[in-house]
């Protein structure tokens, strides 16, 4: 990423994009990667890792709402939630919005990545790292996974892209592991990137993870600072089928759970299954 008369630009092999910003709040690198906070003109505050857009003011809640309520709300009653990853703290933001959830472990491998969202991006996280469910772990995501023995209903791991620290995060071993510490009726789900941007993404994993898991759903979601526009993820269980799930019981969920969401809804959840075909056939 570079900065041109106040504009900051994404750039991959083939495409860029340019943001306009009025100022530049942080910049710094930490042991594990290049970290920057920008004022953007459209998208107020925006936090980009090694030059790639995470997260902005805008925008951020529909990851984070479609990365935890599709796993929360398809469990009978997830008690335990691990995040892997997700130092701003929007997932937890939304996992600890569930009453009945009891205990959200979130391990992060960078503190720094958590202290300047707490600074600058306070809002993604909006006092999730204060609740009194919520336990902090900084370490390694495989290192915890490979040492714990702890049991999970719900495990969401909120990694960036296969590069630098999370590389370690797209292996057989590592999903092996977290099979490991779910429950019985257990829900694991994991981003796939950009399913216009990195296909093979989306397909490496669907191979590696229905070696592991019984059921394995992609689904999607729009999200406008993402390069590409529709953004994928994973859904894995060995007995819970998202797409068996009915409407009604999601809206009576939905309802109960008295949670006010600005993305996702249960026609959203039950369409966000209803993957474009090229993506299906890019899985077979």
């Amino acid at each position: 990423m570079t900065q041109d008369h106040q504009w900051v630009i994404e750039r991959w092999k083939d495409i860029e994009t340019h943001y306009r910003i009025e100022s530049i709040l942080y910049e710094n690198s930490s042991e594990f990667q290049h970290m920057k906070v920008v004022e953007s003109s459209l998208y107020g505050r925006m936090l980009l890792l090694d030059g790639v857009v995470q997260a902005t003011e805008k925008d951020e809640f529909i990851y984070h709402e479609m990365m935890s309520h599709i796993p929360l709300l398809s469990h009978p009653n997830p008690e335990k939630v691990l995040v892997i990853g997700g130092g701003d703290g929007g997932i937890l933001r939304e996992v600890l919005r569930h009453r009945h959830v009891k205990k959200a472990t979130i391990v992060e491998i960078d503190p720094a990545v958590i202290n300047i969202c707490k600074e600058f991006l306070p809002t993604i996280s909006n006092g999730a790292f204060d609740d009194i469910r919520a336990d902090l772990v900084v370490t390694d995501g495989a290192r915890f996974v490979k040492e714990t023995d702890v049991k999970y209903d719900v495990i969401i791991v909120d990694s960036s892209d296969p590069i630098g620290p999370a590389t370690v995060l797209f292996s057989k071993e590592f999903y092996g592991g977290i099979h490991d510490l779910l429950s019985p009726d257990g829900i694991m789900v994991c981003q796939t990137g950009s399913i216009h941007m990195q296909p093979d993404e989306q397909r490496a994993s669907y191979i590696l993870l229905k070696d592991i898991f019984q059921i394995v759903r992609p689904y999607v979601f729009a999200i406008p600072t993402y390069v590409g526009g529709f953004f994928s993820a994973m859904f894995c269980s060995d007995k819970i089928d998202p797409c068996k799930t009915s409407l009604n019981s999601l809206e009576q969920k939905s309802s109960a759970s008295k949670i006010k969401t600005r993305y996702y809804n249960p026609g959203v959840h039950i369409g966000a299954f209803y993957v474009p075909g090229f993506l299906n056939e890019r899985l077979i």
